[in-house]
């Protein structure tokens, strides 16, 4: 039965295109909105609703950030407690020896 099917899907696709003689391929728009122009050297055009976006959103990262800074700042200057560079030999720190 799908053999007959797919058979008579073939002859009447064959029928159309001998019919109409060329096949005419129609003009894709996408959305049918309207679309801004690009601008060579310039600036985006923004509205006011995207600059409002912008900054809400650059707003909420920098409070996340400062909120988790200051809540936890170990995730962001580590587990450990500061070594004393003080106490640090000439040799640690790469100095050469005063008789050289």
């Amino acid at each position: 039965m799908s053999s007959l099917v797919r058979a008579a899907s073939v002859i009447r696709a064959g029928t159309r295109l001998l019919r109409n003689g060329t096949q005419q391929v129609g003009i894709r728009r996408a959305g049918g909105g309207v679309h801004i122009e690009a601008q060579y050297r310039q600036y985006p055009q923004l509205t006011k609703s995207q600059k409002f976006q912008a900054e809400l959103l650059s707003g909420f990262m920098w409070f996340w950030i400062l909120w988790h800074f200051w809540h936890d700042p170990d995730a962001v200057l580590g587990h450990f407690p500061w070594p004393d560079a003080s106490q640090w030999t000439d040799e640690e720190l790469g100095i050469p020896p005063e008789e050289e």
